[in-house]
């Protein structure tokens, strides 16, 4: 097959059409600016299930590339090089699940091998299109932040998982908590209390804290964001998705049937959300990125400089886990 280019849309494809990509062959499907040529999957009947789903084929891998202008990659991790490798090398615009890659070297070789072909890479750090980050972005510029918290928390899955919680939540925060302060990283300390509960605290050149805790052994589900900043306090519920603004109030001394009493209300802003999946603003965000050539909201250096920091956490607590065992 052969490439076709539309001036009002993309030819667009998937790899890998599990759990996260059949949904990007369902957005790809919807959206005006992207025409869903074709998806690829190892196991040949999701494939055919998921295309007839969405209105195309099932294609093998080399005719897929040969017929796109951007592809998602959603296969698992260890994978990911090797199929952003052929995807780059047919001069397809990618789109690469987190986390980026399994090593931070193979994400170093795949910037340089996108740089040589005039290809874009975004990374799918899909929080970063939640609607309450994105309101979030309105606000940060105003903030002289202190600290950042955040808790990524959930019960135990029943199914086999080949990332460890760092790499497959925790990362999700590394890349918002990097976003949000514009400072050198100066140190990392990382706990593993649990092999699927770590908490990560990291410090900034510029005096700001970041803590960060990702569990898969509590029985609740967590994703919340809490900023501290000189003028307010800010707290995000990625679930919710909403925003809450406390600011500061001045006390004041009231008289009530003749006795004196303290009071100190709180002023609570709540910005206004949009009601967006956040998948759809993610796709539709590498689209116009691949059609203007301008740099994805989540770069492929983006993406790097999470996996850095995510190998860095993951030696500090297997360090510490091999310390432990050893007295």
């Amino acid at each position: 097959m052969t490439r076709e280019t539309d001036t009002e849309s993309l030819t667009a494809g998937v790899i890998g059409v599990g759990s996260m990509g059949q949904h990007h062959a369902r957005i790809y499907n919807e959206l005006p600016e992207a025409n869903l040529v074709g998806v690829y999957d190892v196991d040949t009947e999701q494939a055919v299930e998921i295309a007839e789903k969405n209105g195309t084929e099932a294609l093998e891998i080399d005719e897929l590339l040969a017929s796109v202008e951007v592809v998602s990659i959603a296969v698992p991790t260890a994978y990911h090089y090797e199929m952003a490798t052929k995807a780059i090398e047919h001069g397809v615009h990618v789109l690469i699940e987190k986390p980026f890659v399994d090593e931070r070297d193979q994400g170093e070789e795949l910037l340089a091998q996108a740089d040589e072909n005039d290809v874009l890479v975004q990374v799918g750090h899909i929080e970063r299109f939640n609607p309450a980050i994105m309101a979030l972005r309105d606000i940060v510029p105003d903030l002289d932040i202190i600290s950042v918290d955040a808790k990524r928390l959930g019960p135990p899955i029943d199914r086999e998982l080949g990332d460890t919680v760092v790499r497959d939540l925790m990362i999700h925060d590394i890349d918002i908590l990097l976003w949000l302060i514009d400072a050198s990283v100066t140190s990392v300390a990382a706990f593993d209390t649990n092999e699927a509960h770590t908490i990560a605290n990291f410090e900034f050149d510029d005096g700001t804290v970041g803590s960060l805790t990702a569990s898969r052994v509590t029985q609740r589900k967590v994703r919340e964001l809490t900023i501290t900043a000189e003028s307010c306090h800010v707290e995000v519920d990625y679930i919710d998705q909403s925003v809450e603004i406390y600011r500061h109030s001045l006390p004041e001394y009231i008289e009530e049937n003749g006795d004196i009493r303290y009071r100190h209300e709180s002023i609570v802003e709540r910005p206004m959300v949009d009601n967006a999946e956040p998948l759809k603003s993610e796709l539709s965000a590498f689209i116009d990125a691949a059609q203007t050539g301008n740099i994805p909201t989540v770069s492929g250096q983006d993406g790097l400089r999470a996996v850095e920091y995510v190998e860095a956490i993951e030696e500090l607590t297997t360090r510490d886990s091999t310390a432990t065992n050893n007295e």
